[in-house]
């Protein structure tokens, strides 16, 4: 059963040395304060995020507990920990905290005035090259929103790491996420002149069976899917990869190299097939297009920085992506 969050009606005055109740204390600024401390990871951090002193930041968790009854933190000399009954309050808080920012954003007139910082997962490769230009964009119209634009290759714990939203590229399976499909990533077969060494290209499923591969742990192992422009049909091919990394730039060097054939984004490869770098080999058959998606966590109330941001991304990385697939054409 969850604790009520007010305080009993009547309360005696506080003797001296003893910590008052929050009847007296914004009861919003304490959660705040709570919840950035957990956002923080220790009292010091948020006390110097927060721009106050340490002893203030733990007056006012000790205040937050006294009024609700409840032990939020395990607090040792080297370690802090939420206890169940924080775990909770800690969802709930960052709602009202939340909530309560909506509330006083409206009542100003500012809720449509973007501000403060956006930390977003974006992948390797898109994150240097074909997304800086709408990030350019979104701050170019935002001038009081800074971001922090984190490269992995990985789906972030977005309450655990801070993280506002993430550049996903392929299917995304999480029920407790928002998902906007953003625009589709083409795949294409290819190889450096080198690997063949004099002889034709291949030019069907049998011949591309018999070469070294690569693989791209991330999207394929020891096995592709190519399907057929033309006729629909769909053909599996199984190897043992010569190289197995989870880096699309790896991933390429390797493939010009010579050291096995790979699949791969289409709008990477263009400039490589450009010079003669790389073959596109077997061009009627293609692996399946990659979804990118805009992921997000599920909120009551999302910041007009991450409304703003959702905005721009669902209008100018279509155009991206449709500039890079005709140059890979």
């Amino acid at each position: 059963m969850k604790a009520p969050l007010t305080t009993p009606a009547k309360a005696a005055a506080p003797r001296a040395g003893v910590l008052p109740t929050s009847s007296s204390t914004d009861r919003v600024e304490l959660m705040q304060t709570f919840v950035r401390i957990v956002e923080a990871g220790s009292l010091s951090a948020a006390a110097a995020q927060m721009g106050t002193t340490q002893p203030t930041v733990s007056r006012r968790l000790q205040m937050l507990e006294r009024s609700l009854g409840l032990r939020l933190l395990q607090r040792s000399t080297h370690a802090m920990k939420l206890t169940e009954d924080g775990e909770r309050c800690f969802e709930r808080a960052k709602e009202l905290v939340a909530g309560w920012a909506a509330f006083e954003s409206d009542l100003r007139g500012a809720g449509d005035e973007p501000e403060g910082t956006l930390r977003v997962f974006v992948p390797h490769a898109f994150g240097q090259q074909h997304l800086v230009g709408p990030l350019a964009d979104f701050l170019n119209r935002h001038p009081r929103v800074s971001v922090e634009w984190l490269l992995h290759d990985r789906t972030p714990d977005f309450i655990a790491e801070g993280i506002d939203c993430a550049i996903h590229v392929g299917e995304v399976s999480d029920p407790s996420v928002v998902a906007i499909r953003l625009a589709e990533v083409p795949r294409i077969v290819v190889a450096a002149p080198a690997m063949l060494q004099g002889r034709a290209l291949p030019v069907d499923m049998d011949e591309l069976a018999g070469l070294p591969w690569l693989s791209l742990r991330t999207f394929y192992r020891n096995e592709v899917a190519l399907t057929h422009t033309v006729t629909g049909e769909t053909r599996r091919l199984a190897f043992r990869p010569r190289v197995s990394t989870d880096s699309l730039y790896a991933l390429r060097s390797a493939a010009a190299m010579g050291l096995g054939v790979c699949v791969a984004s289409a709008w990477m490869l263009a400039d490589d097939l450009a010079q003669g770098r790389l073959l596109h080999l077997v061009p009627q058959w293609q692996a399946p297009p990659l979804p990118m998606y805009l992921v997000y966590p599920y909120a009551r109330f999302y910041p007009a920085k991450l409304r703003r941001f959702v905005e721009t991304m669902r209008q100018a990385v279509p155009a991206a992506m449709a500039g890079t697939a005709a140059q890979a054409g």
